[in-house]
């Protein structure tokens, strides 16, 4: 199993002025994460505004992106839906692709799920993608599906498939359901924020999926190797996190695409799909002077 260890990217979606998405941007985007500092990418996922693309949209890209000679095995792209069929197809197609593997939400909208049923739904997923090379990363982000999967289901998924659901990315928030994840033997586990590298390790995570890898992946992945070398590394922790927190209070999606246009001079950056809103001008200027204030953080070079 390839398992990646470092800072993981949900990298972000540029867009042609039509709403179509802006290819090679987005290639070159992925390719310059994956230089700068990323282990690996999870195309599609929520930074990425993944269910503001259409399925034939995600395997027309995951398809440029391995064409561009972008490794699939640094790639866990997002296949999960609220159904089963397309969720199948998507999981298969990256499966067929030669991905690290496959990170799939549960199934979301409906409300008082019992975890019976998404025991059922991935249980039925991985009978219909009937594939070998099969790897399951489980997505949990509660706040955003209104539908959770709590550790007690997690452990009994990673009993009954431990081939197959192999980890999880743990977007809660929540440090303590994150420690008891960790505490599941043999499941690869990424936090979602940068903040938590020092306890993760201490704990074997794997390291972090995080949105704002899409700006700050060096300045993450220098964090990680400080951490791994037995250093606590506080004042990269300190820097690390006023950046994300800067981020994360102004909309990690619309943040850094603002930012991106600006720096890059490429608008196509700048755009988001409806319902998302693009940041205004003043908005994204005040946002320039204060990232810029930032004590140890530079403009990375494009």
């Amino acid at each position: 199993m390839n398992r990646l260890n470092g800072v993981i990217a949900p990298n972000l979606t540029p867009f042609n002025e039509d709403l179509s998405i802006a290819r090679d941007l987005y290639l070159d985007h992925a390719e310059w994460l994956l230089a700068t500092g990323c282990a690996g990418l999870a195309p599609f996922g929520t930074t990425g505004e993944a269910l503001s693309l259409g399925i034939e949209e995600r395997i027309s890209m995951l398809e440029a992106m391995v064409a561009r000679g972008i490794d699939p095995a640094r790639l866990i792209p997002g296949t999960g839906l609220s159904n089963l069929p397309d969720t199948v197809r998507l999981t298969r197609h990256a499966v067929d692709q030669g991905c690290a593997g496959a990170m799939i939400l549960p199934p979301f909208y409906f409300k008082n799920v019992p975890e019976e049923g998404i025991y059922s739904y991935y249980a039925r997923l991985i009978e219909r993608v009937d594939h070998p090379d099969l790897k399951i990363y489980l997505y949990h982000i509660p706040q955003v599906t209104n539908v959770g999967i709590p550790p007690d289901l997690v452990r009994r998924l990673h009993s009954a498939f431990p081939d197959v659901i192999v980890g999880i990315k743990d977007s809660s928030g929540d440090w303590e359901n994150t420690a008891e994840l960790l505490s599941i033997d043999g499941l690869i586990v990424y936090p979602s924020q940068e903040t938590t590298l020092v306890e993760g390790h201490r704990l074997g995570a794997a390291g972090c999926i995080s949105a704002t890898a899409n700006l700050n992946a060096a300045n993450i992945a220098r964090l990680q190797s400080a951490i791994r070398a037995g250093g606590p590394a506080p004042e990269l922790l300190a820097e690390v996190s006023a950046f994300r927190h800067l981020i994360a209070g102004a909309g990690p999606i619309q943040a850094q695409k603002a930012l991106l246009a600006r720096w890059t001079g490429n608008a196509g950056w700048a755009r988001t799909r409806p319902p998302l809103l693009r940041m205004s001008e003043s908005e994204a200027g005040l946002l320039e002077r204060e990232v810029d204030a930032l004590a140890g953080y530079h403009r990375p070079s494009f």
